[in-house]
């Protein structure tokens, strides 16, 4: 499990450094996500930039992670690759996560 906490003014950013955030790591990412949390600021940043693909349980891990989070703080996910996003807006979780979209001036040339 490949994870990296890089801590901010208001929080912190945890960067899962995973391609595939499925059933075979879904457990240890949870239980790894929520100790680095323990400690953390008000705001938490989960950076899905390197996460290729998300199943069920991959899914399941970050509605858990959500559901733990401890009472005035917030968790946002960003990066989310079109892949992983689509998996968000089928199950509407789109609409109870905190989801941040890329910055338009981040993005590459277009067309």
């Amino acid at each position: 499990m490949q994870l990296t906490l890089l801590p901010q003014p208001d929080g912190l950013t945890i960067r899962v450094d995973e391609k595939r955030l499925d059933a075979a790591i879904a457990t240890a990412f949870k239980d790894s996500v929520r100790g680095m949390i323990a400690g953390g600021g008000p705001q938490v940043t989960l950076d899905l930039s390197g996460v290729d693909f998300l199943d069920s349980s991959g899914l399941g891990a970050v509605i858990a992670i959500y559901k733990a989070m401890p009472a005035g703080r917030t968790l946002t996910l960003a990066g989310l690759t079109p892949n992983v996003e689509r998996v968000f807006q089928l199950t509407r979780m789109d609409t109870v996560l905190t989801i941040r979209k890329a910055d338009p001036g981040q993005q590459g040339p277009q067309g």
